[in-house]
């Protein structure tokens, strides 16, 4: 089901016992994704070198700001039976080769409460269907339970069509599966 409001865009669909909405984000919506990026970095600090400032908050940047400047960049929440649940932030421009016409999963964020229950690849599908063209999904070497979960989910998507490289350089280290949604089988 496709609902519109508050000039979002809102995809819904029911699991098992919990509804998945992913909403666009809105400028307004900064704080709460400020705060969810604050989550994101602490769960991410088990495998990068990543520790709070003096006000015991992570140093995260421009990260969120940068949805509301740069036209490519599209941020979106998560929302589980109405109570926000994650987020995802998607790029139309490869990391790996400036391709602006492969879509790249910049940060992807599931509060741990709704791990492990389907949220997380209903969100991954949900923002493949919303950019039906290529993709690139990258994962650190060290987040082995993010490669899984990632390998898994869009091989379910794509009914194995996709392609699952190791790449070891100045762009990336760590795994990166690609695939063309448009040739997602519905």
């Amino acid at each position: 089901m496709v609902t519109q409001g508050r000039d979002a865009l809102s995809h819904q669909v029911r699991l098992a016992y919990v509804d998945v909405e992913l909403v666009r984000a809105a400028p307004n919506d900064e704080p709460i994704l400020d705060r969810l990026m604050q989550l994101y970095a602490y769960d991410f600090s088990e495998f990068i070198e990543l520790d709070v400032g003096d006000d015991a908050l992570y140093p995260l940047g421009d990260r969120i700001a940068r949805c509301w400047t740069d036209a490519a960049r599209h941020a979106f929440l998560c929302r589980v039976d109405g109570r926000i649940a994650g987020f995802v932030i998607v790029e139309e421009c490869s990391h790996l080769t400036g391709a602006t016409d492969v879509m790249d999963v910049v940060e992807f964020f599931v509060m741990r409460k709704y791990r492990r229950k389907g949220v997380g690849a209903e969100l991954a599908t949900r923002t493949f269907d919303l950019f039906p063209r290529k993709w690139e999904v990258r994962e650190r070497a060290t987040n082995t339970a993010a490669t899984s979960f990632w390998r898994k989910t869009i091989d379910r998507y794509t009914g194995g069509r996709f392609r699952d490289t190791v790449m070891d350089d100045d762009r990336w280290h760590g795994p990166v599966q690609s695939f063309d949604a448009t040739d997602r089988k519905r």
